[in-house]
């Protein structure tokens, strides 16, 4: 039986965490970048303090990442954050997503966040249906909301509310 861990992600992570999500921007199924990432790009994400970054281990090695960032820069929006989650490709499929997804919940949630929210692409059923499981509901659709590579793509609003509604609000 596989044995997903999940963890804060460390400095060390780097490597790793740049290079699926390097993988991520070369299958144009998740992100609208189209540039590779080098360390130093994603190394602030991996080690903010005021946003969560987890990573998936299997046997010690690092196989998915999720982080948030900030939403808006609205004093209002505070407790909403962005997320981003990727999983290594020989391992999508194998439950590692959905780990990550409570994971990150749970951390979002002891850093005060009342709700995490993203965009994912009309197309890319496989993480609509992960984060149906991690219990996101499906807002709406931005459609044309950006180009990749000259076409115009749709991307489908996703929302979970966190526990962090019964803490009080961030100051």
């Amino acid at each position: 039986m596989l044995t997903i861990n999940t963890r804060a992600a460390y400095a060390r992570d780097v490597d790793s965490i740049t290079r699926i999500y390097n993988q991520g921007i070369a299958d144009r199924t998740a992100t609208f970048e189209t540039q590779p990432r080098k360390n130093t790009d994603m190394l602030p994400s991996t080690m903010s303090t005021q946003f969560p970054c987890v990573v998936a281990t299997v046997n010690q090695d690092v196989v998915g990442f999720a982080n948030t960032s900030r939403y808006r820069e609205r004093d209002c929006y505070a407790g909403v954050a962005e997320f981003s989650v990727y999983v290594e490709r020989s391992w999508r499929g194998q439950g590692i997503g959905p780990v990550l997804m409570d994971a990150l919940c749970a951390a979002a949630s002891a850093h005060g966040f009342w709700k995490v929210l993203s965009r994912v692409f009309v197309e890319n059923s496989a993480s609509r249906r992960m984060l149906a499981r991690a219990g996101f509901r499906e807002v709406g659709i931005y459609e044309r909301h950006a180009q990749l590579e000259g076409v115009w793509r749709d991307v489908v609003i996703v929302e979970k509310l966190l526990d962090a509604l019964s803490q009080p609000p961030l100051t």
